[in-house]
C-alpha cells in the first residue's frame, strides 16, 4: 500500500483512540482543555525557537557560512507548530519532539552533516588590490 494512504488513515485512527483512553481517564473536558493548552503553549515555543534559528542563521551568513541546518531547522519548526494545532496527542507528542533542541538536533543529525557544508576557511589565494599599467607597446613606435 502507498505510505501516504496509510497516514492518512492511520494517523486519525491513532488519534481517536488516544482521545477515547485518555478522555476516559481524566474526562472529556480536561481533554479539551489539554488539547487547546499544548496548542496553544506549543505554538508559543516554537515562534521562541523559530526566532532563536533565525539569529543563529543570521550569525552563520555573517561568517560567511551557508546556514543549512538553520534552513532545515526552521523548517522543521514550521512543521512542529503545524502538527501542534492539529488537535490529538500523537501529533503533539511528535511536535514537541521537533521543537526542543536537543532531540530535535538528534532527528536532524542522521539527514544532516553540518560539517560537509562548511566553507573552507583556508583558501589558497592572497585578497589584495592592483593596478594595470597598461602596456608597453605603445612606447616602441
Amino acid at each position: 500500500m502507498n505510505t501516504a494512504l496509510i497516514l492518512i488513515i492511520g494517523i486519525p485512527l491513532i488519534e481517536i483512540y488516544l482521545f477515547i483512553k485518555i478522555g476516559s481517564q481524566i474526562g472529556a473536558f480536561n481533554t479539551v482543555l489539554l488539547i487547546l493548552a499544548t496548542a496553544i503553549a506549543g505554538v508559543a515555543y516554537a515562534r521562541y525557537e523559530g526566532f532563536n534559528t533565525l539569529k543563529s542563521g543570521m550569525s552563520q551568513l555573517i561568517k560567511n557560512e551557508i546556514p543549512i541546518y538553520e534552513i532545515i531547522s526552521g523548517a522543521t519548526l514550521a512543521f512542529a507548530a503545524l502538527l501542534l494545532i492539529f488537535p490529538g496527542f500523537a501529533t503533539d507528542f511528535l511536535g514537541i519532539l521537533l521543537i526542543i533542541p536537543i532531540t530535535r538536533k538528534l532527528i536532524l543529525g542522521k539527514f544532516i552533516n553540518k560539517n560537509n557544508y562548511k566553507r573552507e576557511k583556508n583558501k589558497n589565494y592572497i585578497d589584495g588590490e592592483f593596478e594595470d599599467l597598461g602596456d608597453d607597446d605603445d612606447k616602441k613606435i
